[in-house]
């Protein structure tokens, strides 16, 4: 089963989910490489008057197609998806024009952020409750530019309120490409566990591509929800933190029924170092050093003897003394023999 927004065929049925402060271009990059058929990146505000700073510039169409592969390559051939964040249907429309002019190919809309500093901006999946102005949004971005104009929600406002039926159905009205739908409410945040019923129900209700996102973190609960939603593919965040290869897995268990075999741990310590080294070039010293920190500390999950190292990876404060003692810690000569399995 193949998946397309607008004109681009998506090799594979499983996309990363776009996540501030993560989903920057290396990573990106990364999880292109193992598979991930899409990778959409950081939340961008609509508001150009913000567009000047570091983030904001890094978050950009630009910044995808100039820097940010891994050594190795990675990447080549995917669409470029920027995430507009705002709730002003002018505003969205101007950035989104602003992005694809500057190399986008897709334009997506967060209304999925349950964040309390986006939603009391009215921005993120604080819009659910007001669907008028969804509709106004909607058309306006889809007016706006020619490339292929894209959704992520959740459930709806609370779990009283559940309308993610009736904004895909505004989503499709409007000529948007595709819908991906976290199964929580706004009012649930991450809590708890997330519900399929909801996403079966808007897969039902449209046409449209829909992608099932929430709680998926290994081969077997992507082909469950998939079975469970019906949906067109599968969106994978938080479970792509720390094991960027979850979409290699991921695609030979849908495609061949196969659990992939593991990665070597030589293999995964070449995988991290490199991703330290791109995440190096792509913010400077001091930026890079900290950014490697979030995902070292999903690294060190790997092992015991990566977890007792956690804190002195977390502790190192400049580029060098951070990749040596990670190519310590993950590397060969440390932990055993080459062909000792690595992966979780």
């Amino acid at each position: 089963m193949s998946l397309s927004i607008g004109p681009h065929a998506l090799d594979g049925r499983a996309l990363l989910a776009p996540m501030a402060g993560v989903t920057d271009p290396p990573f990106r990059a990364l999880c292109s490489m193992f598979g991930a058929a899409l990778a959409c990146g950081e939340m961008l505000s609509a508001d150009q008057s913000l567009w000047h700073t570091s983030k904001s510039q890094r978050r950009m169409a630009a910044a995808s197609h100039a820097r940010g592969k891994p050594p190795g390559g990675g990447g080549a051939g995917m669409a470029v998806a920027v995430q507009l964040a705002g709730s002003e249907p002018r505003m969205l429309a101007q950035a989104a024009r602003r992005q694809q002019d500057e190399g986008a190919q897709i334009i997506d809309l967060n209304l999925g952020c349950p964040a309390k500093k986006v939603c009391d901006k009215l921005c993120g999946s604080a819009l659910l409750g007001d669907e008028e102005l969804v509709a106004r949004i909607f058309d306006a971005l889809v007016n706006a530019v020619d490339v292929p104009v894209t959704v992520k929600i959740r459930t709806g406002p609370d779990p009283g309120r559940r309308n993610a039926t009736r904004i895909a159905q505004l989503a499709e009205r409007a000529g948007l490409a595709a819908i991906a739908v976290h199964g929580r409410t706004r009012a649930d945040r991450f809590r708890g566990r997330a519900e399929y019923e909801s996403i079966r129900a808007v897969k039902q209700a449209v046409r449209i591509p829909v992608i099932a996102n929430g709680d998926i973190s290994t081969p077997a609960q992507a082909a469950a929800v998939l079975a469970a939603t019906n949906a067109d593919a599968v969106m994978i965040g938080r479970g792509a933190l720390g094991s960027p290869w979850i979409f290699r897995d991921v695609n030979s268990f849908l495609n061949a029924a196969q659990i992939a075999p593991p990665l070597l741990r030589s293999t995964i310590a070449t995988i991290i170092l490199q991703h330290l080294e791109s995440l190096y070039a792509f913010y400077g010293e001091y930026t890079g050093v900290r950014m490697a920190r979030k995902h070292l500390a999903r690294y060190s999950e790997l092992r015991p003897e990566t977890r007792a190292a956690r804190s002195a990876l977390l502790a190192a404060e400049d580029s060098a003394s951070q990749f040596e003692l990670a190519r310590q810690v993950f590397g060969v000569d440390v932990a055993g023999a080459d062909g000792e399995e690595l992966q979780r």
